[in-house]
């Protein structure tokens, strides 16, 4: 059985390492001994079984182990790809979606009590009342818009670091289809109409617990309007000349290589 190990939103590992941990048997009894307040349960399936772990963020860790950020690792690990590696990316990002999971569902949210996990599967069980919690999943959606100049519309996020600009997305709402969440963020977000929406890909993506659902999509009308909000910029380009776009291993950078290369 595999354990993996997080603090926040970084995998914790020895400082010479660059792979995840993925301690075997006895090594787990390393993280015990090495981290005291360390939580520990059961992350995977019996055809595929891990265990995820994390320690508290105000927890300094002890000299020979260190704090490798999450996306940093999923940008590395699928370098030179046209999207992330399922077989060396899934379990871990699994393993830390349910461990913010794990670490928000404290309480139930029907009376309060303190939580247990179930016995049986992969849920929170109230000793109270029986409620039972499962993982949250959100799905987002994010599009690539493609002009009748073969064009792309880019935005930068004001959450964003440096120059980046990527794709617009946001999270579907209650009531709302897939397509109907491609429509309503465009027109929110940049002011554009759109049409011809297609679904591409997803990808599982715990930025906190999301599942990113990539779509593809024409321009339709309107004038590019930031909302100020949310994107401070946005606009039209080309293949040969690109801003700064997220790193390999998202789904945005899947959709706009496949852009690039002329595939959508």
């Amino acid at each position: 059985m595999e354990t993996f190990l997080f603090q926040d939103d970084s995998l914790v590992m020895p400082e010479e390492g660059e792979e995840p941990l993925r301690f075997r048997g006895p090594a787990s009894e390393i993280i015990k001994k090495t981290f005291d307040s360390a939580v520990f349960f059961t992350a995977g399936s019996p055809e595929a079984p891990l265990t995820a772990a994390y320690i508290p963020p105000e927890e300094p860790l002890p000299p020979g182990w260190k704090a490798f950020p999450l996306r940093q690792w999923l940008s590395r690990v699928s370098a030179g790809t046209i999207m992330y590696d399922p077989v060396a990316a899934g379990p871990v990002l699994r393993a830390f979606h349910i461990v913010q999971w794990r670490a928000e569902s404290r309480f139930c949210g029907s009376c309060g009590t303190a939580n247990t996990d179930a016995p049986d599967e992969l849920a929170r069980l109230c000793p109270a009342c029986g409620r039972r919690e499962y993982p949250r999943i959100s799905p987002a959606v994010i599009t690539i818009v493609i002009n009748g100049e073969g064009k792309a519309l880019l935005a930068h996020n004001n959450k964003f670091s440096g120059g980046m600009y990527s794709l617009v997305a946001g999270f579907a709402e209650a009531g709302e289809s897939l397509e109907g969440a491609v429509e309503r963020e465009i027109l929110e977000e940049v002011n554009l109409k759109v049409s011809d929406i297609r679904y591409i890909t997803s990808q599982p993506w715990p930025f906190p617990n999301s599942l990113m659902l990539g779509f593809v999509c024409r321009y339709a009308g309107g004038e590019i309007r930031p909302d100020g909000r949310e994107i401070s910029d946005a606009g039209w380009f080309s293949r040969d000349s690109l801003p700064l776009i997220p790193g390999f291993g998202s789904v945005s950078r899947y959709l706009i290589n496949l852009w690039v290369e002329g595939s959508l």
